[in-house]
């Protein structure tokens, strides 16, 4: 009887010693980086939204704003070539081109394929208000240099806000 269960044992751990069924190991995980960088584009105010900041602030823009700021951006853990979580805080002031100071921030979270294509989602706070930002975009590498290109759009009760953003980090 014991050589039996040794026999079945042994046999457990032949296949489980297998590289197919063993578990993940921390070694084949993609490290935390770090993509935090500028950014800088454009927004376009929809419905009432310009109203609602001249009404309410005090302040006059057009619809299309220019767009300055940081995003501070931390890439979690995965398998190596695997989709990766995001999770990503966006600052930016808007209207400096038109003699406006308009802050906004973000808070994303989404994932990246290893495509280098993203989405994500979360709330946005504006003066205009609170509401959810859902984003996507595409990084591009050139050396160890990335340029994200970024397309996000911010319905809320009083109009649509449309933001194309672009800016840089450096691959570490």
């Amino acid at each position: 009887m014991f050589r039996k269960m040794l026999s079945a044992l042994s046999l457990c751990t032949a296949v489980l010693g297998t590289p197919g069924l063993q578990a993940q190991q921390p070694s084949e995980l993609v490290h935390a980086l770090n993509r935090s960088g500028p950014r800088f584009g454009v927004t376009w105010l929809g419905g009432g939204i310009t109203d609602s900041l001249r009404s309410k602030y005090q302040v006059d823009v057009a619809q299309v704003i220019t767009q300055f700021g940081w995003q501070y951006e931390r890439q979690f853990a995965s398998l190596e070539n695997g989709p990766v979580a995001l999770n990503e805080w966006v600052f930016l002031i808007g209207g400096l081109d038109q003699g406006a100071f308009i802050p906004s921030l973000t808070w994303l979270v989404g994932v990246r394929t290893p495509g280098n294509f993203e989405f994500g989602v979360g709330p946005n706070a504006t003066p205009a208000g609170v509401a959810l930002a859902i984003s996507t975009g595409v990084t591009f590498r050139t050396g160890a240099l990335n340029v994200p290109i970024n397309l996000a759009i911010v319905p809320s009760k009083f109009g649509m806000r449309a933001s194309l953003l672009t800016g840089f980090n450096i691959y570490r």
